[in-house]
């Protein structure tokens, strides 16, 4: 979706918001989670721990120099005790956008958030995977994760902050993607975005239970799309590419991704919209044939190795 303010462009990208031209850094802090999810995508590299405050603050000292905006994530940035600290110093450098990526059980706790707040976090992007505690609980493994993750929603939204939320589709949750829809839009969210499971980590482990057949998923997908358009809330679909959102192509968030810059300590990736095209993306040969080539990125490599490509047809008209 692109919102037009002036002359300037903003372009939503899924869980965050950036005017044209704009770079961000997505700086992750480590691995520890008090959530194990079923289709973590990090979940193979748990054994590599935390990176030190130093660390961290290295990274945001050298991205300074090109990005505007920092993204945390991790891994779980808010049960890091130094987390204000680092929000701080991000701050102190000048970053204008301040993003926490978190499952938001720790945010379930006011006075936890107004000190996050108060450091100098200024958006955020909860993690609802379901619309009840027995699903997204399921998901999450672990219990009462739903209601606190819900009670951080509500306890942002009476903060006035802006809420960009994320839910993995998964063959789980797939066919209640409306209800989530509906109870995103009932706790009035600023955007939400609905994104394929990526089939690594925990997902690639528990692939025959967690990844659904893509074209089994889109009208749900569809359905709970258009739950948010028709009530005013900002949407977007990550990892589906045009030939199965017909209707919905401009809700596709591939084509506005920012330029974004990714920092995990014993990597830098300073482009990733071409390391994502070129190493995590996957096309056909009858995509060559499809109007929409040229700007599609294709699925996941790792979804056709399972269910093949027959399901990706060119849109010729």
């Amino acid at each position: 979706m692109i919102i037009l303010a002036g002359h300037n462009k903003v372009f939503i990208f899924g869980v965050i918001e950036l005017t044209m031209g704009e770079k961000r850094v997505d700086i992750k802090v480590g691995f520890s989670c008090n959530n194990n999810c079923r289709f973590c995508v990090q979940a193979h590299n748990r054994a590599k721990g935390d990176r030190t405050t130093e660390e961290i603050k290295k990274d945001l000292e050298e991205s300074r120099k090109r990005c505007r905006s920092v993204v945390f994530t991790g891994g779980e940035v808010t049960i890091r005790r130094d987390v204000f600290e680092i929000v701080a110093y991000a701050k102190d450098l000048g970053y204008e956008t301040i993003q926490i990526q978190s499952n938001c059980r720790m945010i379930s706790s006011m006075p936890f958030l107004k000190q996050l707040i108060n450091a100098g976090a200024n958006e955020f992007s909860p993690a609802l995977h379901g619309h009840v505690p027995e699903l997204h609980d399921y998901l999450t493994r672990a219990k009462g994760s739903f209601y606190q993750a819900v009670q951080a929603i509500k306890n942002l939204r009476e903060l006035n902050q802006t809420i960009l939320t994320n839910t993995v589709v998964v063959k789980p949750n797939y066919r209640y993607l409306p209800k989530i829809a509906d109870l995103l839009v009932k706790l009035n969210v600023d955007q939400f975005q609905f994104a394929f499971v990526h089939p690594i980590g925990n997902a690639y482990k528990y692939y025959d239970s967690i990844v659904p057949v893509m074209s089994l998923a889109m009208p749900c997908i569809h359905n709970g799309l258009q739950i948010g358009i028709d009530s005013g809330i900002r949407v977007m679909a990550e990892a589906m590419p045009y030939c199965m959102m017909k209707g919905y192509e401009n809700y596709v968030s591939e084509r506005v991704i920012p330029s974004t810059e990714i920092k995990t300590g014993d990597s830098f990736d300073g482009d990733y919209t071409n390391t994502r095209v070129t190493e995590g993306k996957v096309k056909f040969e009858q995509c060559k044939e499809c109007k929409y080539d040229k700007i599609c990125e294709g699925p996941w490599k790792e979804y056709p190795e399972k269910f093949g490509s027959d399901e990706f047809r060119a849109v010729k008209s």
